[in-house]
């Protein structure tokens, strides 16, 4: 039986005149203000001007496509779907049912869940599936952030990144970050920050690191309180301790965009300057091939549940 994978992402503007639908998108059709859109449009800039997020996504699922066609030829086609712009996870949804695949695997690059993340990609497929009024099964994977694959190659980077440094030295921290969400939904039981400090757990005993810790990162203004403390507050505390070596790790994210190319690599770059820290991020998984392998795992794992 031939299964789609529906490999989805955030997506991101493309251009400079992108920008302000894409962030109208993201707030339900409500265009941001002008001085809101000229923060976002001079975040850009720093970052050169535009996201890569969406050409990364596509190479991991070309890649991933190869991967499993060499494996598993005939067995599985990949889709891109993004949530806040082109392709649209709806637009690919139709696509897949015209083809007439019965089966999809959905794959959200973002490897711990919550209602607010994972929950509302399923809810959209489903949502763009009885609008079509098609049949296909839909397995949806919920989290990933402890595939054996996946925990290797963060281990491994996270050694590589230390090059030097004594993890055992408290003077040095790891950082595991993910992006902030509305408090009030880890309030109503969801499972995210928890699984967070799992996933720093068990990426830091694999890479035999002691001195580590977790914080929040790319919170949004929407009135109301956020997952916290922030990685800049974390940073400043740190500093405050006597910390002096600060190693990132954006776990939350597995592509190079703007919430690690600006809120990271400028913003916390930037603090850590402030305070006289060094600081250093691992790199994303963005298309290494052990990221590649990693996703294929999850794919051969969910397409068999036995």
């Amino acid at each position: 039986m031939r299964t789609a994978v529906l490999l989805m992402a955030y997506g991101s503007p493309r251009t400079p005149d992108e920008v302000e639908p894409y962030f109208t998108d993201i707030r339900g059709g409500r265009p941001p203000s002008p001085q809101v859109l000229k923060v976002l449009a001079d975040r850009y800039e720093r970052i050169g001007g535009r996201s890569p997020l969406n050409e990364i996504t596509q190479e991991q699922a070309e890649s991933l496509e190869r991967l499993l066609g060499q494996e598993h030829p005939g067995d599985f086609a990949v889709f891109t779907g993004m949530k806040h712009w082109h392709p649209f996870v709806a637009d690919t949804v139709a696509k897949i049912a015209e083809a007439g695949i019965p089966k999809v695997i959905g794959l959200v690059l973002a490897p711990h869940y919550s209602k607010k993340s994972i929950g509302e990609y399923e809810a959209r497929i489903l949502k763009a599936r009885d609008a079509l009024g098609a049949n296909f099964d839909l397995t949806m994977v919920k989290s990933w952030y402890d595939e054996p694959a996946f925990v290797d190659l963060v281990a491994q980077n996270l050694k590589e990144s230390l090059d030097g440094w004594d993890a055992a030295d408290p003077g040095t921290c790891v950082f595991f970050t993910a992006h902030s969400i509305p408090a009030r939904i880890v309030a109503e039981g969801d499972p995210y920050a928890d699984q967070l400090s799992d996933s720093a757990k068990v990426y830091a005993d694999a890479a035999g690191i002691s001195n580590y810790t977790t914080g929040w990162q790319s919170e949004s203004s929407t009135g109301e309180p956020w997952l916290g403390p922030d990685i800049l507050v974390r940073l400043g505390t740190f500093a405050e301790e006597g910390g002096r070596r600060a190693l990132i790790a954006p776990v939350g994210f597995v592509a190079d965009h703007l919430e690690v190319l600006f809120d990271v690599d400028v913003e916390c770059v930037e603090r850590a300057e402030e305070l006289d820290i060094e600081l250093r991020r691992i790199c994303s998984p963005n298309v290494d091939p052990r990221f590649i392998r990693a996703l294929a795992d999850i794919v051969m794992r969910y397409s068999d549940p036995s």
